[in-house]
């Protein structure tokens, strides 16, 4: 081989070379810039990113100017949804004709909710920032025991098994309504059809508290229903009994499935979210079957609640079979502890936890609850929302289709 045809080689060898290591080197970076865009949650598709904005332990909602400077604060740091509590304390936050009829009252008494329409306020105001608006039915079937609605109607009222009524929260007393009974059936189904129907809401959110704690169901109309099913059979004395825990779940299922035709009823477009916990505790201590739920299409946005501080057991209830297989069904976002009132919740942990929820291909993320978000908290003010600003870079659309980010 003549010298000029082997070093014409060697240089077609060197020039292809190098070619394959720019290749290999943009390739790598196009890699890490996806990954670093995709732990920023700057990919450009969609994200959902919320927050549960709540009575208790808040005063967010108590007066205009407030309300409306927190709805621009989220949208300033590129949150692109809220969940307002509507039902609670007994009580509705919006002045309801049907609470009016049932509880005498149509309105939470509370003064900074006087002469006030807060879920029309926030349904506008949250409009103009941009973000999605889904009313949160906070209490379900539970209420004070010391409320007017427990007051006024006794008989709807679910006992244990020796009669009683009251079941700790706390420090606090509760009953929870009947979800078996035909009154409290339309009661319920009334007051979120009044919603649906009267307000420009996106959506409307249920929890485990669409459900009833285990221990309950043993009061006279129950137990009679279910004897008229099983031929005069008694249910059984062990509240976790398995036939006795699944026929009272499945009822609380047929009631889920009339609310929620009923809400598609009245506005098509309305979603239909569920919060609730992993589905072993909320089947059964709360009897809600929210996998068959799931399953049945009656969930159109799952926000499954992993409030743990120990990132092991977090990420394990992430990688539950039920949650990866309603992730292929509907848009899956993960609830996220950012405090309570006597408990900080360091910003470093909420980091890595949404972290690891984008890891793992989840279509966002919300936070319980807004005023431990950054007011109430032990880092400053400044701090927390320069968090939050690096975790949400720039505005993104909400996460209303299945996911369809890059593998991790």
């Amino acid at each position: 081989m003549n010298k000029q045809l082997k070093s014409g080689l060697l240089v077609l060898i060197f020039s292809i070379t190098m070619m394959i290591v720019l290749i290999s080197s943009l390739t790598l970076r196009a890699e890490v810039v996806v990954s670093q865009e995709k732990r920023l949650g700057t990919m450009g598709i969609s994200e959902s990113r919320g927050v549960w904005l709540t009575n208790i332990d808040s005063d967010v909602l108590f007066t205009r100017e407030r309300l409306k400077k927190s709805l621009k604060t989220l949208r300033k740091l590129n949150f692109n949804t809220v969940y307002p509590t509507v039902w609670n304390w007994g009580y509705t936050l919006y002045p309801s004709q049907m609470a009016s009829r049932v509880i005498g009252k149509s309105l939470d008494p509370t003064p900074g909710l006087k002469n006030r329409d807060i879920l029309k306020e926030i349904t506008a105001q949250g409009h103009k920032q941009g973000l999605t608006v889904i009313p949160w039915f906070e209490f379900g079937f539970m209420a004070p025991a010391d409320s007017l609605l427990a007051q006024a109607r006794p008989e709807w009222i679910t006992t244990h098994r020796d009669g009683t009524k009251i079941v700790k929260e706390g420090i606090h007393d509760r009953v929870w309504l009947n979800p078996f009974h035909p009154e409290v059936q339309r009661f319920i189904e009334n007051l979120i059809v009044e919603i649906v129907r009267n307000y420009d809401i996106d959506g409307i959110q249920f929890d485990d508290h669409f459900g009833l704690p285990s221990e309950l169901g043993y009061d006279s109309y129950t137990v009679g229903l279910y004897k008229q099913e099983h031929q005069g059979k008694p249910p059984s004395e062990n509240f976790q009994d398995p036939e006795w825990v699944k026929w009272r779940a499945d009822k609380i299922t047929d009631l889920m499935k009339r609310v929620f035709f009923a809400i598609k009823a009245n506005k098509k477009n309305c979603l239909v979210s569920v919060a609730p916990n992993p589905q072993r505790f909320s089947y059964e201590y709360y009897l809600a079957d929210w996998q068959k739920w799931e399953r049945m299409g009656l969930i159109e946005e799952l926000v499954l609640q992993v409030y743990r501080d120990d990132l092991k057991v977090f990420i394990s209830e992430l990688e539950y079979p039920e949650v990866k297989a309603a992730q292929k069904h509907i848009p899956v976002s993960i609830g996220i502890l950012t405090g309570l009132k006597n408990r900080s919740v360091p910003i470093e942990q909420i980091a890595t936890q949404v972290e690891k929820t984008r890891d793992r291909n989840f279509a966002g993320v919300a936070f319980f609850f807004y005023e431990t978000l950054w007011n109430m908290s032990q880092e400053t003010v400044a701090k927390r929302q320069g968090s939050f600003q690096k975790l949400f870079p720039r505005t993104v659309q909400r996460n209303t289709r299945l996911p369809s980010r890059v593998s991790p």
